[in-house]
């Protein structure tokens, strides 16, 4: 992910938003975390009541924009961190897929353990 130029872009651009207001001394991993976590939460928010698991139709404009901000912690912390997301997340899915082999997974929502 870090090969990619829109990705180094946007990332730049993050970063500098931090500096240019002098955010930096706000955004330990502590609080990062917790944004990440409050913005995921406001994602899930947009599904609260629907009753077809889809975002209630008055709140769809909305959607992009928390899964923005959701992205955006994640870039931050990860940044922080110096973790190369594309890297892990490639690494994850390795080892998802080995953990849930299609053989076994398909059709089946357990839980690896449980397979």
């Amino acid at each position: 992910m870090k090969d990619s130029q829109k990705f180094q872009a946007l990332e730049k651009r993050i970063l500098q938003y931090g500096i240019d207001r002098n955010w930096q001394q706000f955004h330990t991993p502590k609080n990062m975390a917790l944004s990440l976590s409050l913005e995921a939460n406001e994602l899930l928010e947009l599904f609260q009541w629907s009753t077809d698991n889809n975002v209630m139709p008055d709140r769809s404009a909305q959607l992009s924009e928390e899964m923005a901000d959701v992205f955006y912690w994640l870039i931050k912390l990860s940044n922080y961190y110096q973790i190369d997301l594309g890297e892990v997340l490639e690494k994850k899915m390795d080892k998802n897929e080995a953990k849930y082999p299609v053989a076994v997974a398909r059709n089946n929502p357990a839980r690896y353990s449980e397979m």
